[in-house]
């Protein structure tokens, strides 16, 4: 049998959802037919010309791997981070800040073209000042030979011994690796999930850019007195007398299988169970497993677009849908008559009304429900909404929220989003309420990733 060709010369045609260069090559089959071969090249470049090896070259679709750039991209630049190569957490560090944003407003354009809008309504992505250590939330995992990192690109099984993160905040970071060298200091094991042994799992780490607080959260299958209550004792002296700014330090027991942060029991080893942020003027209370934008700098821009685009009134009724603990609703409701905000997760919505009282903000409603069931219930309360603005996850509102939204007929419509997929998806939903789309701002929250966020108005026609 004779062996399948695994070298190929190709060219990168487009970037997929995930960032990868995707390209297409024929093989022949063992009869000799031509064959197509469409292949995944990891940290590759629109229009590069590359000498590729094929992990499996039998298969319709296949990784393959760079041996030789025979032409590059001119955007391309040296990555400075020395983990960028086998890190899950950036994708596009090789690529110029001002490349990433034009691919991210193309990217949007050509969402809303598929659903048949005009793509002339979108601007330019709004870029990040210093799209370098912008990040003041991240999830660490441990190995079970005991290392703290992030998971390999592609290979969600293995986690790397991390040295440095240039997209998070140098405070968070040092702060982490100080909890790192500790658990190596002390042997203790991480978490091997098939096998559900182990101690250690996560380290969350999040940071106010505004206050300098921060919170580190360890998870572990035990609990912190005990058998490891001198390796903790330990733990709080190092991190208490070299980083005065951790205000919160934490200690989660997750026994469970699951393999993602949780607790329960949650035990305060230091300091309080929650810190202290801002955000366009408004202070908020974060604990462990509040919702928060990720990156405060270009939130505050989303809040202004937002505020810009939704122009609010002081006689009008807004109604804010997935609403959180009140980002947008605070800003929001010191410029209208009422505002009645609806998140599903009850922990946020008590964030959120302790939120608005500590901020002197006393003109709204928040109820814990989900959005579709929610926007009945505030209307019948409230009436119909002036100014609605709706802020989904990444999956979207889905096609009941809004036609609901729809049926509620607000005058208009801030839609602000996280994925421009379900959103292009979603406002299809509006057209046949008399909607149109007036315009769409891209915004880069994540640069070198894929993702994109926006802030868009819908307005009813006359």
């Amino acid at each position: 049998m004779t062996e399948p060709k695994r070298y190929f010369d190709t060219t990168i045609n487009h970037l997929d959802h995930k960032g990868n260069g995707q390209a297409v090559v024929w093989r022949e089959n063992e009869q000799g037919n031509p064959k197509k071969l469409k292949l995944n090249v990891p940290l590759t470049l629109p229009g590069e010309e590359v000498h590729v090896q094929v992990e499996r070259p039998t298969k319709k679709r296949s990784r393959a791997h760079v041996t030789e750039f025979l032409k590059t991209n001119s955007e391309r630049v040296e990555a400075p981070c020395p983990h960028f190569e086998i890190c899950g957490g950036c994708v596009w560090q090789h690529w110029s800040y001002s490349g990433q944003l034009n691919h991210k407003t193309d990217y949007v354009k050509r969402q809303l073209e598929e659903q048949g809008f005009n793509a002339d309504l979108v601007k330019n992505t709004i870029g990040a000042e210093t799209p370098w250590n912008y990040r003041n939330k991240m999830e660490f995992t441990f190995s079970p030979e005991g290392n703290m990192g992030l998971h390999e690109q592609g290979n969600f099984r293995k986690v790397f011994d991390m040295k440095t993160c240039l997209i998070a905040g140098n405070d968070m970071v040092e702060a982490a690796l100080e909890v790192s060298k500790w658990a190596k200091e002390h042997k203790l094991p991480g978490y091997l999930k098939e096998e559900h042994e182990g101690l250690l799992r996560h380290l969350m780490v999040r940071q106010s850019f505004a206050t300098g607080e921060i919170m580190l959260a360890l998870v572990a299958t035990d609990r912190p007195d005990g058998k490891l209550k001198d390796q903790v004792d330990n733990l709080v002296q190092r991190i208490t007398e070299k980083y005065p700014n951790v205000k919160s330090l934490l200690w989660l027991v997750n026994t469970l299988w699951a393999d993602s942060i949780q607790a329960e029991e949650t035990f305060v080893l230091a300091g309080r169970d929650f810190i202290y942020d801002e955000l366009a003027g408004f202070r908020y209370r974060l604990w462990w497993n509040t919702f928060f934008q990720t990156n405060p700098k270009q939130a505050e821009k989303l809040v202004e677009l937002a505020l810009e685009v939704g122009k609010p009134q002081a006689d009008e009724t807004m109604f804010d849908l997935f609403c959180g603990v009140g980002t947008f609703s605070l800003p929001f409701a010191k410029q209208v008559k009422s505002l009645a905000g609806v998140e599903i997760v009850e922990s946020s919505i008590e964030s959120a009304k302790r939120n608005a009282t500590e901020n002197d903000v006393h003109n709204t409603y928040f109820l814990a429900n989900n959005a579709r069931n929610g926007i009945d219930e505030v209307r019948e309360q409230f009436g119909q909404p002036d100014l609605l603005l709706v802020d989904p996850p990444r999956s979207g509102a889905g096609g009941k929220v809004m036609r609901r939204i729809g049926r509620a007929q607000p005058k208009r419509i801030v839609y602000v989003s996280c994925n421009p997929e379900s959103f292009a998806a979603d406002i299809t939903e509006l057209t046949p309420f008399g909607y149109e789309l007036v315009t769409v701002q891209p915004v880069d929250l994540f640069p070198h990733t894929v993702h994109v966020e926006l802030v868009s108005l819908l307005q009813l026609k006359e």
